[in-house]
């Protein structure tokens, strides 16, 4: 199914639903029981990896200066720690078909 908007977590849970014939509930619990896993995985310094999907990486940005593209105006932006996806090979295929 094609969808004209950005899936979000109610979106997701509802296909799922109707793929697996899963109530709503259930599926929303299992996706924030993966992405509980997922954040516990990369909280501890590990990369988790699924298959032909992609691998996640925490990665960490120094402190710098940022603008306010409209006003010009310069501020501190902190140091944060950030998460990068990388797609798998697979992935990258199927989308450019």
């Amino acid at each position: 199914m094609i969808m004209k908007e950005n899936l979000n977590k109610i979106g997701l849970s509802k296909e799922l639903s109707n793929k697996l014939g899963y109530s709503v509930q259930y599926s929303k619990k299992l996706i924030n029981d993966f992405i509980d896993i997922l954040s516990l995985q990369i909280k501890t310094g590990r990369k988790p990896t699924l298959i032909n999907l992609g691998s996640f990486k925490l990665i960490f940005k120094s402190e710098r200066m940022g603008r306010n593209p409209k006003t010009k105006k310069k501020y501190k932006i902190s140091s944060r720690k950030s998460i990068s996806f990388y797609a798998a090979k697979k992935l990258q295929k199927k989308i450019n078909l």
